[in-house]
């Protein structure tokens, strides 16, 4: 390892590193606008001069040179200063004087290090140049003429994202970033380029002008319009959500977030539950509190535990859900289901925590060496586990084998057939491939566990996984793929019945179910359950409330302290950003009051006490972290034949997955805007 000294401090670095990260070990602050440490090194804008020695005698780009054994930078010096204030006198050459009205300003890169290392004059005096503006989509707001051509946007696109859109035309002072067609970015991660973009070229354009970053008030929390539990900042400006950002965590999502979980979360304050609602004569009318819960008692009279129902749906924390069973289970009911698509995973399918958990882990994917996807879509269910896949292969050379409707995942796959069978006669290269590997992958998404065969398909998975090794030693990679952010909590808690879904409808058929409490479940197809007591509590107007008998509006997940587990069982807190509106109350405070109408008191009057309960039957669930269960034998009987039904993937329209995106503007814009491009690029090649 390199030994070298910087501003006379002696650091020792790995193989590898370079000048700029000798300079960060040694706690010196080194400039930049080009270098990003998860991109590759362009060396473009020379803002992070040093002197070294030995070497020439002018000053260097310390992000392009490798650290060595006896160097002696020099961050401080004469000549680095005078260096640093030449090149930003070069960038703000043609960069227009537009902070006062420019998006970024605040925290905007080029401002900052003006101030820090730049000249207090210009010299230049001749005409700025002018680029015309380009279009991006309904995420990204561009003004070109403040570009630096930094190209951080390019390499994310290319290296990333894997969709490669954006790049450079021209040369020198006539370049531009464009997307060549001037077409909307198509990649579910595209929102990241404003984030780092380190001028005011690429910014929001839903928050354009909307408000000055020291006017909101920031809250962590996580994402929750997929699975994987993006860390996340929300930036609130009195009662509304007015921008998402993405916190760093390596361990999750690095510090990027998809599109949907940056700009789904706008649609919060859209087609709200403000106040109950109870069905009178057909037609709802809007009620008080103590009406509604009149109305839920009678329609709760004289029938037996049995006959209720709850089915909880995709965006409910943990604690709602626990107070909701805590509820049906004193009102005599073991009918409560959270697999709303009537996945075959958890309760009696797959007692084992490890049967329904990502066990391999989201950062540890990486270093799979091949991976097998049945039935998974992973760049629309998980956008974030995708582009770990795509640097597994970028950057280890893994192989992956998919089974599934062929499609872009935005790196090469080896499709070996539609039908879902073929996970029990693997062809012989790709069954050699996986016994071969040490670090071996299976991921099975939820289209291939939604079926009726889905218990079949979770069966033959397993039984490929210990045919190939796949679970060794500290390696597990046998894994389900969630697309619901409630659902890993909700089989933590047994949040489940028999037979699922199904199960219910049929009961409900039977007049064997005669009241259902939908809490948040929107998914589902509420036809089965159209001539049930029903009670819908939620915070949007969607298709949960289509039959509801009562209607109670509850908190959504930005207004309330919740708990999270991700698809890989990590347990992570969000906290409230803002109030719920109107009578909006928090689901588990709704839950509570009901249960004192009904007579069956739950016993914790605060959060707290209500977390405190938690704790004492599943106290993994009082602990933030990652506590990987220990493997055992998911003991399937009488799953039955693998069917030869077409296999269709869980996201049929990416933007539109939950209410709070169907509400979202942004969103609805995308999947128009996105579906339109497409299908001229399509007439135009046809």
């Amino acid at each position: 390892m390199p030994k070298l000294t910087v501003d006379g401090i002696e650091v020792e670095v790995p193989q590898g590193a370079t000048v700029l990260q000798a300079c960060e070990a040694a706690g010196k602050e080194i400039p930049r606008f080009c270098y990003h440490e998860r991109l590759s090194i362009a060396g473009n804008c020379r803002m992070c001069l040093v002197e070294v020695k030995p070497g020439p005698p002018k000053p260097q780009a310390s992000c392009a040179l490798p650290a060595a054994d006896g160097q002696e930078v020099f961050t401080e010096s004469d000549m680095t200063k005078k260096a640093r204030e030449g090149v930003m006198e070069f960038l703000l050459i043609n960069h227009p004087l537009d902070c006062p009205i420019c998006d970024q300003g605040g925290e905007c890169d080029l401002q900052d290090q003006a101030l820090m290392y730049g000249r207090g004059t210009s010299r230049y005096d001749e005409n700025k140049r002018a680029v015309t503006e380009k279009y991006m989509g309904p995420i990204i707001k561009t003004v070109m003429t403040r570009c630096i051509h930094c190209t951080r946007c390019v390499r994310f696109a290319e290296e990333v994202a894997g969709v490669e859109e954006i790049g450079a035309v021209g040369r020198g002072e006539n370049m531009q970033i464009t997307t060549y067609l001037e077409k909307t970015t198509t990649s579910e991660l595209s929102g990241n380029v404003i984030d780092l973009c380190p001028v005011g070229a690429l910014t929001s354009k839903p928050y354009a002008f909307r408000s000055r970053p020291w006017e909101t008030v920031k809250t962590n929390a996580i994402d929750v319009m997929d699975a994987l539990g993006s860390n996340v900042v929300y930036h609130a400006r009195g009662p509304q959500i007015l921008r998402v950002n993405p916190r760093v965590n390596d361990d999750v999502n690095e510090e990027w977030v998809s599109d949907k979980g940056r700009y789904g979360p706008l649609g919060l304050m859209k087609r709200r539950l403000d106040k109950p609602y109870v069905r009178q004569n057909g037609k709802l009318r809007a009620a008080s509190w103590e009406e509604a819960f009149a109305a839920i008692k009678a329609g709760l009279s004289g029938l037996s535990g049995e006959q209720i129902g709850a089915i909880a749906g995709d965006l409910v924390d943990v604690e709602s859900m626990a107070a909701l069973k805590d509820l049906v289970t004193a009102l005599g009911s073991s009918r409560h289901e959270c697999r709303q698509d009537g996945a075959k995973i958890g309760g009696e399918v797959a007692s084992p925590r490890g049967g329904y958990l990502f066990n391999t882990g989201i950062a540890p994917l990486e270093t799979a060496d091949v991976v097998l996807l049945v039935g998974a879509n992973v760049r629309w269910e998980a956008p974030l586990v995708n582009t770990r896949l795509r640097k597994a292969v970028r950057k280890g050379g893994a192989k992956v084998f998919a089974i599934g409707p062929e499609i872009d995942l935005t790196y090469a796959a080896d499709w070996i057939g539609e039908e879902l069978s073929t996970l029990s006669k693997l062809p012989k290269a790709a069954l050699e491939a996986l016994k071969k590997a040490e670090r071996p992958a299976i991921i099975v998404g939820q289209g291939a566990l939604s079926r009726a065969d889905g218990a079949a398909v979770l069966a033959a998975a397993e039984a490929l996984a210990n045919d190939i090794g796949a679970i060794s030693g500290e390696w597990n990679g046998f894994n389900i793929l969630h697309t619901a952010a409630a659902r890993v909590g909700g089989l933590d808690l047994g949040f489940t019945t028999p037979g699922g879904i199904e199960a219910l409808a049929g009961e409900a058929a039977a007049g064997k179910l005669k009241a259902l409490f939908l809490h948040g479940a929107d998914e589902l197809d509420p036809v089965p359950f159209k001539d049930l007591f029903t009670i819908y509590i939620g915070h949007h107007g969607d298709r949960g409330v289509g039959h509801a008998d009562v209607i109670l509006p509850a908190a959504s997940f930005a207004e309330k302290n919740g708990t999270w587990v991700n698809m890989e069982g990590r347990v992570q807190h969000s906290f409230r950003a803002v109030y719920p509106p109107g009578d909006a109350r928090e689901d588990w405070a709704i839950l509570r009051a009901l249960s004192d109408v009904l007579g069956k008191t739950l016993p914790y009057d605060t959060y707290e006490e209500l977390r405190d309960r938690i704790a004492k039957d599943w106290p993994h669930l009082a602990v933030p972290g990652l506590s990987a269960p220990s493997w055992s034998a998911l003991g399937i009987s009488g799953a039955g034949a693998i069917g030869a039904d077409p296999l269709r993937y869980p996201i049929g329209d990416y933007y539109l997955t939950n209410p709070v995106a169907r509400a979202s503007e942004v969103m609805q814009e995308c999947a128009e805007v996105i579906l339109r491009d497409e299908h001229r690029v399509l007439e135009a090649a046809e």
